[in-house]
């Protein structure tokens, strides 16, 4: 899995946007903002649904911090509309649903399951110099909690040293005192 420090690949993926619209969207499309980039194994699942609607529902609260959330599968664009269609929690999302066909990305990033011929359940945090400063990977069968990557994009943006259960506003550590 591409780790903390690297440099994220450029991609060059069609989208499902929140209209329905299909779009490529690639590595620059979102300069100078951070983005929260996530991966879900399948499309018509039951895990899937319940993170990315927990992602929508606090996307107002990523872009409060300058952060594009983008999510994606190896399903296709037209795999991810049909689902937008047929599910209702899916329908309310409003942030791009990229299609990795193959899963190029996925393999560039080391997050390819290739016994499950899906993506992992992978998380990064990417700065706007396209530096990965947070990745995370959870079992298949295990979901991720959006608010603790919102409180991670939050610590990270703070820039201190932030202490276990850190949240926004509070006081971070002083090592010199």
């Amino acid at each position: 899995m591409l780790g903390i420090g690297s440099k994220f690949p450029e991609f060059n993926l069609t989208a499902v946007l929140g209209n329905n619209e299909m779009k490529v969207v690639n590595s620059s499309s979102y300069n100078g903002k951070w983005m929260v980039f996530f991966f879900w194994p399948k499309d018509f699942t039951f895990v899937c649904p319940t993170e990315i609607s927990g992602f929508a529902d606090l996307q107002s609260e990523f872009e409060d911090r300058s952060a594009q959330i983008l999510g994606a599968s190896m399903d296709s664009e037209f795999v991810h509309l049909a689902w937008k269609k047929d599910n209702a929690q899916i329908g309310k999302v409003n942030f791009p649903m990229l299609a990795d066909i193959g899963g190029n990305l996925s393999s560039e990033l080391g997050i390819k399951d290739v016994d499950a011929g899906v993506s992992q359940r992978a998380t990064y945090i990417i700065d706007p110099n396209m530096v990965v400063r947070y990745a995370s990977v959870t079992d298949l069968n295990v979901g991720r909690n959006p608010e603790e990557v919102l409180r991670i994009l939050d610590a990270l943006q703070n820039g201190g040293l932030c202490p276990v259960n850190w949240k926004k506003g509070e006081s971070t550590l002083n090592p010199d005192a």
